[in-house]
């Protein structure tokens, strides 16, 4: 099985250091990053391509999505984008399409987070903003998912 990885977009990459493994970073992880920017992508719909690939932060081993149960996310938001449970198989093409579409909410999701951050100092105040202006979003379903778990606060 080869070390799949999930890549950031190079135009991306400072936010993603700065909201993770940065002391003043409301999130633990990269990985962390990655899943909440995904999740708010996926909310909102929005899915960007990468042009470019970061080479700091390194791209992120799937592994470490794995050890930290995010992996059950990444499978769901491939089910979600495709409508097809056949995107599950364990070959390789059906495993690169996962990583595909999750790096792809991603950087949606990271698009939508610089835009909410530009020009802030505290990103936990704004992020918790955020959170707290989606959930009284009036289109929010009862039992949507929660994206303020992912806060390490």
């Amino acid at each position: 099985m080869a070390d799949r990885r999930v890549k950031i977009a190079k135009d991306k990459a400072y936010l993603v250091e700065a909201l993770g493994e940065d002391k003043n970073g409301p999130f633990e992880t990269y990985a962390d990053v990655m899943v909440f920017a995904a999740s708010l992508g996926t909310r909102r719909k929005k899915i960007v391509p990468l042009k470019e690939i970061a080479k700091k932060p390194e791209p992120i081993k799937q592994s470490v999505f794995a050890n930290r149960g995010y992996e059950p996310v990444i499978n769901l938001l491939a089910i979600s984008h495709t409508k097809d449970t056949k995107i599950l198989a364990f070959d390789e093409e059906s495993e690169n399409e996962r990583i595909r579409i999750f790096e792809e909410y991603a950087n949606g999701g990271l698009e939508i987070l610089e835009d909410q951050l530009r020009g802030s100092v505290n990103y936990l105040e704004q992020i918790l903003l955020l959170l707290i202006s989606e959930r009284n979003n009036s289109q929010t379903p009862n039992g949507e998912f929660d994206l303020s778990e992912f806060l390490s606060i």
